[in-house]
Formats: structure tokens, sequence, C-alpha cells
């Protein structure tokens, strides 16, 4: 039996297609705005045409010179002006709309399969019931709202993925994996240096929430506090239960117990992609440790991608 070949429309660090390769699928082609995500994809898929450029109304498929045919289009359009953590703040209509620009590649290419994955709050969005309108039109869609920790990912991340096959009725994606807590996702305890929590270098915010933490476990209790950003639920989190979302800026700390003193560092690049999911072998080398943190916050786990994959081509 053939491969199946896919391509991945926005495609960031290629979250979305370890996921898909994991599956089975042969990713050919991807495509993303920015040049560090794009130099990662390479990386991991050497023989996919990798093309940097900023889809847009007017993006063709002939932005492929070497992609004939797909049976699958991944796509993550731009979800940072769908996101609620952008609270009240001015959105970006061209960034909401960057679901359309979806829309040449599946007339051009006709694909059985198209997956289309964004934050929860693209629904919201006054677009969405016509891009679900057109691409109703040629696929039997099923509409899904899924939590990265379902499928064993230490990451609590819940996303909405768009499901569609042009024979039939796409089957309920279903994640019945044990819950894997932070703590799996931690380096030795010797990997990094941490300084001690109350000597004077965190801000007064970083020092309450540590305090909170530290008044409701007790003393000798490790913990992770929300060291950038706003935070609904304390500040801060016990390591028994996933992660809470992360973000594409550096947030959350680790505050661990030694010899008596509670030391605080920031969790590293290699604690996060475990957290996200990400197989051992994929390369995340490119840019600064700020550009790793931030295809890893703007990506998609693997296997949950994975598991979509599979209920439509298995």
């Amino acid at each position: 039996m053939r491969k199946i070949k896919g391509i991945d429309l926005f495609c960031g660090a290629g979250g979305s297609s370890l996921g898909a390769r994991a599956a089975g699928a042969q990713m050919v082609g991807a495509v993303d705005a920015w040049d560090i995500a794009t130099e990662t994809y390479k990386d991991n898929f050497p023989r996919a045409e990798v093309v940097n450029a900023r889809l847009h109304e007017r993006s063709k498929a002939s932005i492929f010179s070497n992609v004939d045919s797909v049976d699958l289009i991944i796509a993550s359009p731009e979800c940072t002006h769908h996101s609620i953590a952008r609270g009240a703040k001015p959105r970006n209509e061209d960034s909401r709309r960057s679901g359309w620009y979806v829309m040449p590649f599946v007339r051009a290419y006709e694909p059985r399969w198209i997956i289309l994955e964004n934050v929860s709050g693209m629904r919201r969005w006054h677009g969405f019931p016509e891009l679900m309108e057109e691409l109703s039109e040629h696929y039997h869609l099923r509409t899904q709202l899924l939590d990265a920790s379902d499928f064993g990912v230490p990451q609590s991340r819940k996303r909405l993925f768009i499901i569609g096959d042009r024979l039939k009725k796409p089957t309920k994606v279903v994640g019945e994996m044990s819950t894997v807590n932070a703590r799996t996702i931690l380096d030795a305890p010797d990997s990094w240096t941490a300084r001690p929590a109350f000597e004077g270098h965190l801000s007064p915010n970083t020092l309450e929430r540590i305090e909170r933490g530290m008044s409701e476990l007790g003393e000798r209790h490790d913990f992770l506090v929300v060291y950038y950003s706003s935070d609904r639920a304390g500040g801060w989190q016990p390591l028994d239960r996933p992660i809470r979302t992360l973000t594409t800026v550096d947030r959350f700390g680790l505050v661990r117990w030694v010899e008596g003193t509670p030391t605080f560092r920031m969790l590293q690049v290699s604690e996060l992609r475990k957290a996200m999911g990400y197989p051992d072998a994929a390369k995340l080398i490119r840019g600064s440790r700020r550009d790793k943190v931030k295809l890893l916050g703007n990506g998609v786990c693997p296997p949950v991608m994975e598991a979509v994959v599979r209920s439509l081509t298995t």
C-alpha cells in the first residue's frame, strides 16, 4: 500500500507533521513565514519541499514546485488573534482570516482528507460559519476540541480540530491514554543551575506566587510557578498533574527544595519539548532559546495529530 502524501500549511517547527509521519503519512511539502521554523522543519523532513513564505488571500498551490498531488492537507492558521489570552486587545482581522488561505490549496489538490487546527476561540470568529459551509460542500466534517493530556502528553492543551473526509463522516477521535504528570518532563536535579528563590533576583509578583505554593503544599514539596503572563489559577501548580498550556514565552519556573532551601529556575527547552510530546529524535537546534520556546509554544503536540490522522486513515 502506498504511503499517504501530505502537506503542512502554517507548519511552524513541524509538530503536526511529526504526528502525521508517526501515523504513516509522508509529508512532501510545508509552508511557513518564519525562517527559523522552516529551517527547523527541513532538519526533520529533509525530503519535503519547504517554502519560506507568508500565506495570504492570493496564495496559490503553485507556491510548490514539486508537489503534484496530495492525499492530506494539514493546516494550523495563525491563532494569535483568536486566542482568549489576548483579552480585549485589538485584533488583527488578517490573522483571523488566515483560515481562508487554506482554500486555494484545497481546491487545487482536492485531497481526500483535511485537518485544520486552531485555538478554541476560532469558533467565535465571525467568518467561522462561512468557512465551515465552504468546507462542507466538499467534505464530511467533524469538529472536535481535543486536550493533549488525553493523548499521553504531560500538558493540558485544548485545541480545536476541524477534520474532513471527502468520502465519509470522520470517526470521533478519542484520547484514552493515562494522564502523565508534569514531574515526568523534569530533567535530573543536577542538570541545571538553580538559585535560592528568596535571594532578591525575582519580582515581588513571582515571590508572592512562590509563597502561595509553599503555603498550600508545605515545605519540601517541589512545584511549578507561573513566571510570565497572567494566570487565573493561583500562579502555581503541583507536579502531580499535567503542566498547564505552554505559550510562546518563558512561562514556567520550577521551585525545588535543596537542603531545606527553596530554589528557582526556569524550565528548559529540553523539558518544554517533553511537555509538547516531541519525540526524542526530533531536531530543535535552530535559533535562540527564545526562538525555541516560541516554536514549541506555537506548535501542535505530535501525539494528538498522530491520533487524528490515524482516525482518518485506519
